[in-house]
């Protein structure tokens, strides 16, 4: 059984720290500790009963909890509307 513990960043937005064991950000780097904030608890859970994660790999998370003791789940990255837009009417265009 592979548990973790997740946490929402006070800071940044959709920002997420999964640790081993809850409350303990002893292999957390300090610096990181900073920038995300007071962390927020999300949940606990059994990783080896998870098929998947919804915005993260399983498989990385278990590997970086293993290697270094958390895992930091950053947001998507977004997506730039200008150059959405711009493909989009090179497209209809028939531009290339």
């Amino acid at each position: 059984m592979q548990l973790c513990t997740i946490y929402k960043s006070s800071k940044k937005a959709e920002t997420y720290l999964y640790v081993e064991k809850t409350d303990d950000f002893s292999k957390v780097p300090e610096q990181l500790m900073k920038l995300i904030g007071a962390p927020l608890l999300v949940m606990t859970l059994d990783l080896d009963r998870r098929n998947g994660l919804a915005q993260a790999d399983l498989d990385k998370v278990k590997q970086e909890l293993k290697e270094n003791g958390y895992y930091l789940q950053l947001p998507p990255p977004q997506e730039n509307l200008l150059d959405t837009f711009k493909k989009s009417q090179s497209a209809s265009t028939g531009e290339a």
